[in-house]
């Protein structure tokens, strides 16, 4: 019982699930600032991204309505994903973080990172 009302008071346990792990921010990022992608498109962004984890998380992040998936009736078959408008809402998570580490942590990294456009 302790935990549910937890829960009811902060529900980061939950967005922790929906948006955590290794790939879903990634995925969520590209989505939002670079728009509709196709897997293919997607898998080439992510350096390291396996198609079987790519679609793992997709689904995951598609049943938690962060993303969507339209399929067109062609052939061969196109699929699209995108950001969904709950998803798009995240955008100023991600530009807050950019600027907390642009003000706190880029003098002492040389890691690549993506450019967030506004």
């Amino acid at each position: 019982m302790a935990e549910d009302q937890d829960t009811r008071l902060c529900p980061a346990p939950i967005i922790f699930n929906m948006i955590g792990g290794k790939w879903k921010l990634t995925i969520l990022q590209i989505l939002i600032f670079r728009g509709t992608k196709r897997f293919g498109q997607l898998q080439r962004e992510m350096d390291g991204i396996t198609q079987t984890m790519l679609t793992k998380q997709l689904r995951a992040l598609e049943d938690d309505g962060l993303v969507k998936r339209k399929v067109y009736a062609e052939v061969p078959p196109r699929v699209e994903y995108s950001a969904t408008e709950d998803a798009l809402a995240l955008k100023t998570m991600f530009q807050t973080m950019h600027q907390w580490w642009v003000d706190h942590r880029e003098e002492n990294s040389n890691e690549k990172t993506l450019e967030l456009q506004q």
